[in-house]
């Protein structure tokens, strides 16, 4: 019985690590516009944003030589159903863009950045958001 038992907790625990190493996220987006992650801008350009293999609410953004390669932390969000494209998400507030989430075709849970200093700032002082939307591609 103890035998079966420690079997099937190392197959729970080999198929919860199967799950969430599916559920990274690794995708690749040309963002038209000048934008902050964490509180860093980045130029206008080729984005690769990947999810760590040990913990996928750390987000690694790599793209633009002139900008040092950034991790960021993420919380899980989810929508009813899954989405059908592979897009990164952002908020404009003013002349300001901000990476607000990221979201694999397919998958019903995406990834949702916090809100960044300059971003409170702007709330606080009434700037409305408004979301706009890139599309990505899934890597490898």
């Amino acid at each position: 019985m103890k035998i079966l038992r420690s079997f099937l907790i190392t197959l729970t625990v080999l198929l919860m690590a199967a799950a969430a190493y599916g559920q990274q996220t690794k995708v690749k987006a040309n963002v038209p516009f000048d934008f902050y992650a964490g509180d860093k801008v980045y130029p206008a350009g080729e984005y690769t944003l990947n999810s760590m293999s040990t913990n996928d609410a750390v987000v690694r953004i790599d793209g633009n030589p002139e900008v040092s390669s950034a991790y960021l932390a993420s919380n899980a969000c989810a929508n009813a159903t899954p989405s059908t494209q592979t897009t990164l998400v952002f908020r404009r507030m003013g002349a300001n863009y901000f990476l607000h989430k990221v979201w694999v075709a397919g998958n019903s849970q995406g990834r949702e950045f916090p809100l960044t200093r300059t971003e409170r700032l702007l709330v606080k002082n009434g700037t409305k958001a408004e979301t706009i939307t890139v599309a990505a591609n899934v890597t490898k």
